[in-house]
């Protein structure tokens, strides 16, 4: 605690003495654009009933690294338009990348898409299944201008899995789930490396200016507000690449947190700031171009924080990668004018699918009843303080992760095998079977010490073949009673859903790497490399070639 006190004092310090962006002052460095924004009315725009929609997502965002869960990291922009909105203290979202970011864009869990298993490496012919019907294309049927800016990572093996035609009018950004801020270079092994920085479809190589990711990407959020006309709805998709590894951001930010020892905590510190410096900067972008007004903010962490690359989700337990709390609970809260219940606290359980279905109806669009959704539509639940439809939440079967070598059916009740990673909730329990993963609490004074600790963690030591663990989460959300052998009916009863979700299932796409996938095949750039004409032009020269067989065998018969 007195470690605490003492960083967040030098932190508010630092900020007096630093001149942080007001909401009426001057942007900075992250997003500059001519023109001060001091002052100037809104452009004029008739107001309309479909809102404009800014999604912001965060990347490997810690719980607690946003003020207002308590971090000596400063937020204030995050702090402010959470304030003044509704934050969302039981917001759920996947412990990983890709799955995170493909449930928000099609409204289904992972077992209902084949991407129940790990992320989409760049290497691998395997994206978004072409059959999903995504959010910009739902929110273009209605009259919505689509765009992306920052990191997709649901796959660009083949043309067709680009953003650009998975219903975004433009996209600006990264391929990849990572890559170096400034070069926007990425090496998936020795030998294997490339450029990954995108404008539409084409390697965007005229803006490879060394501007660190996250000030251009608002710089072109803010090009596009400025282009548009707000009288007409706009989506914009902003999925920032910060505050994901590697750990890297301008000098200037460092300066606030020379407090902080661990240098990956003072790394992702300085990241932090940055972004939020940018957010505020996109707000008030939002606000000079006529937008704000009738517009709904929407910001979410992908998944949890990375200790080991400074991201805390203190008290929580477990990491990103994860199914404990620590890996799915996520800093996340909704910020409008339209809002009814402006200034409160949402406790009701919400999960990213539910974006899918809540944001199509904001817009007025139509969900086909062939769709078969895992969301739910809960903006009455976040707008009004109502109780949210949703009673329970997958967080994921994954067949293919099977580490618990002690887990077996016979520990399920002959009801599931708990050799299988997987967890789910319904109402207050939790229940999660295999190998949950990396299980830690990580304390703020694991990041006292210069470099990594382990020292400050605490750990529980399972009875050795342990896999299976049941939490009332609502009463217990840092997990630290484990209820499974006191309440085994429950453990049974949600078994049960456990295999019901199951029999939904697809199967699982996870194939193995494709060596046309190295960019020295492709100039140098990831993208796509899977060509369909070249695949019909083998077959049809195989097919023609049985054919001159069969007719030169015909010749010798005859």
């Amino acid at each position: 605690r007195m470690v605490a006190a003492v960083l967040a004092g030098l932190s508010l310090l630092s900020l007096l003495t630093c001149g942080y962006l007001a909401w009426g002052s001057r942007r900075g460095a992250a997003g500059e654009a001519p023109g001060n924004l001091l002052g100037e009315e809104p452009a004029a725009g008739a107001p309309h009933s479909q809102p404009h929609i800014i999604f912001i997502l965060a990347d490997d965002q810690g719980f607690r690294d946003v003020g207002y869960h308590g971090s000596e990291i400063r937020t204030p922009t995050l702090d402010k338009l959470a304030a003044e909105g509704v934050k969302l203290e039981n917001y759920y979202v996947q412990p990983m990348c890709t799955p995170s970011r493909s449930q928000l864009i099609t409204g289904k869990y992972q077992i209902h898409t084949g991407l129940q298993h790990s992320i989409i490496r760049p290497t691998q012919p395997n994206c978004l299944p072409l059959d999903n019907v995504t959010l910009p294309q739902k929110l273009k049927e209605v009259g919505y201008s689509t765009h992306m800016v920052g990191k997709w990572h649901l796959g660009f093996y083949r043309r067709e899995c680009m953003p650009t035609q998975r219903g975004f009018d433009s996209f600006f950004g990264s391929l990849l789930g990572s890559g170096d801020y400034y070069t926007h270079f990425k090496c998936d092994s020795p030998g294997i490396c490339g450029y990954d920085l995108y404008e539409n479809d084409n390697a965007a190589w005229d803006h490879d200016n060394g501007i660190y990711s996250t000030q251009m990407y608002t710089q072109k959020v803010q090009q596009i507000l400025a282009s548009h006309n707000p009288r007409k709805p706009i989506f914009l998709y902003i999925a920032y690449q910060a505050v994901h590894s590697p750990l890297q951001a301008p000098g200037r930010y460092f300066e606030h947190y020379r407090s902080i020892n661990n240098i990956n905590r003072r790394r992702y510190a300085a990241m932090l700031a940055c972004l939020d410096e940018a957010i505020n900067n996109v707000t008030l972008a939002l606000r000079k171009y006529g937008y704000y007004e009738n517009s709904i903010i929407i910001y979410s962490s992908d998944n949890g924080g990375q200790p080991m690359a400074g991201g805390s989700n203190w008290p929580l337990r477990g990491s990103k990668g994860t199914y404990w709390e620590g890996g799915i609970r996520a800093v996340g809260f909704v910020h409008s004018p339209l809002l009814k219940n402006k200034g409160s606290v949402c406790k009701e359980l919400v999960h990213i699918t539910d974006w899918f279905p809540t944001l199509i109806t904001l817009a007025e669009g139509q969900i086909d009843e062939d769709i078969q959704l895992d969301g739910y539509d809960v903006w009455e639940t976040i707008s009004e303080g109502r109780r949210s439809p949703r009673v329970d939440i997958l967080h994921n079967i994954d067949p293919i992760y099977t580490k618990a070598k002690n887990g077996s059916w016979a520990a399920g009740y002959g009801i599931w095998n708990t050799a299988i990673q997987s967890a789910i909730r319904v109402n207050h329990w939790k229940l999660l079977t295999g190998n949950p993963g990396y299980s830690d609490w990580v304390p703020p004074q694991a990041f006292s010490n210069a470099g990594p600790n382990r020292w400050h963690n605490e750990r529980v030591s399972w009875s050795a073949g342990k896999t299976v663990w049941l939490f009332n989460i609502t009463a217990d959300p840092y997990e630290r009673v484990d209820l499974s052998a006191r309440h085994p009916e429950v453990v049974k009863q949600l078994l049960r859903r456990l295999s019901q979700f199951n029999r939904t299932a697809v199967p699982v796409r996870y194939p193995p790497k494709d060596p046309r996938s190295n960019p020295k095949l492709n100039g140098g750039v990831w993208g796509p490399w899977f060509k369909e004409d070249e695949k019909k032009k083998k077959s049809d020269k195989s097919k023609g070639a049985n054919k001159q067989k069969k007719s030169k065998n015909k010749k010798k018969a005859n």
